[in-house]
């Protein structure tokens, strides 16, 4: 009887360790799930996507010296997100290398190319979209960094807005203003609030030259970056 009963405590305990680990098991798998919840959801909240504008075969617009619009786009883009990356906000890029979004097709590549684009913003569903160009004018004096957005858009013209001033601290010359427009595709399809940066004219002498070296690359770079961390606060505080 003795040794039965040892066993039946031996048992019982053996369930009861049994049944601790499993709830142990159980609320440390709710917990990590919560943090990893947490940790997604404030991921989306930091999340941008950086659209480097044309790329393949379409360069953009062509500048003083044959300035391709398409490479200095993209190597601006990827500075901003370097410095993003060093204040820990994620950002994912339209294109990496000098390659469209379609890559077959005909006649019709460029509106497959921005519909590619629109649908990745939509599908990514990031906190903002800022989309990276240099401008062009017939009088080679025209100058300066130019943000647009979507005429309809409260969040949009907020965060234009913000930007503007960012570069302009780059360039207290420029006196330009962020300005609506109701044309851009890239502006009336997204869903999320998206800008258009106009870094610079590739046909002023100076800006082109500018625009076409490292250290300004940085600088523009740099105060993009500083722009999108303040719109994030806004959009975090005040966005939809």
């Amino acid at each position: 009887m003795v040794k039965r009963g040892k066993t039946i405590f031996k048992s019982k305990i053996k369930w009861i360790l049994a049944l601790i680990l499993l709830t142990g098991c159980i609320y440390g798998s709710y917990t990590l799930s919560r943090y990893t919840e947490a940790d997604q959801v404030e991921a989306k909240q930091a999340q941008v996507i950086l659209d480097a504008g044309h790329g393949g075969s379409d360069p953009g617009k062509i500048g003083l010296n044959n300035l391709l619009e398409k490479d200095i786009n993209l190597a601006i883009t990827k500075k901003v997100k370097k410095c993003l990356e060093k204040e820990k906000i994620t950002a994912e890029l339209t294109r990496k290398e000098d390659k469209g979004l379609v890559t077959t097709g005909d006649g019709s590549k460029k509106t497959e190319d921005m519909q590619a684009r629109v649908k990745m913003i939509n599908e990514t569903k990031p906190v903002l979209t800022v989309s990276i160009h240099q401008n062009s004018y017939e009088d080679p004096e025209i100058h300066g960094a130019q943000v647009f957005y979507y005429s309809h858009s409260r969040e949009g013209e907020a965060v234009a807005k913000i930007l503007q001033e960012s570069l302009q601290e780059i360039d207290p010359e420029n006196h330009r203003q962020a300005k609506a427009n109701e044309t851009y595709y890239l502006l009336r399809r997204t869903k999320v609030p998206t800008v258009i940066v106009e870094c610079g004219f590739l046909t002023n002498p100076e800006e082109a030259e500018k625009l076409s070296g490292e250290e300004y690359q940085e600088q523009v770079a740099e105060a993009v970056a500083k722009g999108i961390a303040k719109c994030l606060e806004y959009l975090n505080e005040y966005g939809n």
